[in-house]
């Protein structure tokens, strides 16, 4: 460990881009360890959300299914605007470079690969770190996900150890929901170890794609739910849709948009069900990526639900999640509750894990990913 940092405050920026892939949110923190144990206090200074272009979304999304070079030219420019946020937040919050002792950077994920019995997972997350190094003159940590693969993990989920640290609280049954593009939960409990983590399956990206492909690229997504909440839901797609295999795996488990994306999507809408009305198909996706979650939740008897992430904006989405809750006397609340604004969560959450990669703390949880055992996570790149 180092103790180098041990009683200091240390400001560290976090930057992250989920499955949404709708840009880089930025998050600068001050971190202190409180006390002897892994206790800390987190302070969110500031954070920025730098939207990717149209034309960016596109390549990223064309990546998913790339050659090597589209890949290999589009990991240092997302080097770049990764680079661009860190110095963009930078100016924000009136702190000098000189003060901010890490970037902890998550990168654009491409490929997500679980492992899957004897066959070995694998991932990959683009943003070169050398770039965002050099432009910011900031040591930079990243790539946290192989290292728990490594160990035979699913190199996800990777938050809940920074949810543990930020909202345990005793005597409360709290799981922390984030809706990015997959929807991924903690469930807390008094010790580290006992953490349950979990993809419970789609966020926002079943639905995100399929309104692209019903709006011929001219919409991202549907917002507010404007769109599902004019439609009605379809009872056998919904059967249907509930019915995947994913849904019966039991913890750990992860997913992507390998399973839960454009290839659905498109299954749905062109091949079987075309002769929906698009509002209907919008709806039914909408109710499906719900009850995914309510279904994967609901036998923890929680208290509470912090729910973070993009989703929180689709209210219809969110209005359907608490009508549910509230049947089963389970509390729907928001992350800013907790004074972090949705959006900035994950890249909170990930300015933690480079903290503790700092000091020289492990970073995973194995009762989440599988792994089997806890590690330090990422790789360091120095200007």
């Amino acid at each position: 460990m180092n103790t180098h940092f041990n009683n200091e405050s240390i400001k560290i920026i976090g930057l992250m881009s989920g499955t949404s892939h709708d840009g880089v949110d930025g998050a600068l923190v001050d971190i202190r360890r409180v006390g002897n144990d892994d206790a800390i206090s987190v302070n969110l200074l500031h954070n920025i959300h730098m939207p990717y272009s149209e034309k960016l979304r596109i390549k990223i999304r064309s990546a998913f299914s790339g050659n090597t070079e589209t890949i290999c030219r589009l990991n240092f420019e997302l080097g770049e605007v990764f680079a661009r946020c860190a110095n963009k937040l930078i100016t924000a919050s009136g702190i000098t470079a000189d003060e901010i002792a890490l970037i902890a950077s998550h990168g654009q994920t491409i490929c997500h690969i679980p492992p899957v019995r004897s066959m070995r997972g694998s991932t990959l997350q683009i943003g070169e770190s050398s770039i965002i190094a050099a432009r910011t003159g900031i040591v930079t940590v990243s790539d946290f996900r192989p290292k728990d693969m490594a160990f035979g993990g699913q190199g996800a989920p990777l938050v809940p150890l920074s949810d543990y640290l930020m909202f345990k609280k005793p005597g409360v049954i709290t799981a922390v929901l984030n809706i990015g593009g997959m929807a991924n939960v903690t469930i807390l409990s008094e010790k580290m170890e006992n953490l349950i983590a979990f993809d419970t399956g789609p966020g926002n990206s079943l639905i995100d794609d399929t309104v692209m492909l019903l709006s011929g690229n001219k919409r991202a997504f549907d917002k507010n739910g404007s769109i599902a909440r004019g439609g009605t839901v379809d009872k056998a797609l919904l059967k249907e849709l509930l019915k995947h295999p994913f849904l019966k795996k039991k913890p750990p488990k992860s997913t992507g948009r390998e399973t839960f994306g454009k290839t659905l999507a498109e299954d749905i809408f062109h091949n079987r069900y075309n002769h929906l009305k698009k509002e209907n198909i919008v709806s039914t996706l909408t109710h499906f990526t719900v009850k995914t979650i309510f279904n994967a939740l609901r036998p923890y008897k929680l208290t509470e639900i912090i729910v973070t992430g993009g989703g929180v904006k689709n209210t219809y989405l969110i209005e359907i999640l608490k009508e549910l809750f509230l049947s089963i006397g389970t509390e729907i609340k928001d992350i800013s509750e907790y004074g972090i604004p949705p959006e900035a969560k994950e890249a909170v959450s990930f300015a933690v894990l480079g903290y503790r990669t700092l000091i020289g703390l492990t970073g995973n949880v194995p009762s989440s990913t599988g792994a089997s055992r806890s590690t330090i996570l990422g790789k360091f790149t120095y200007p």
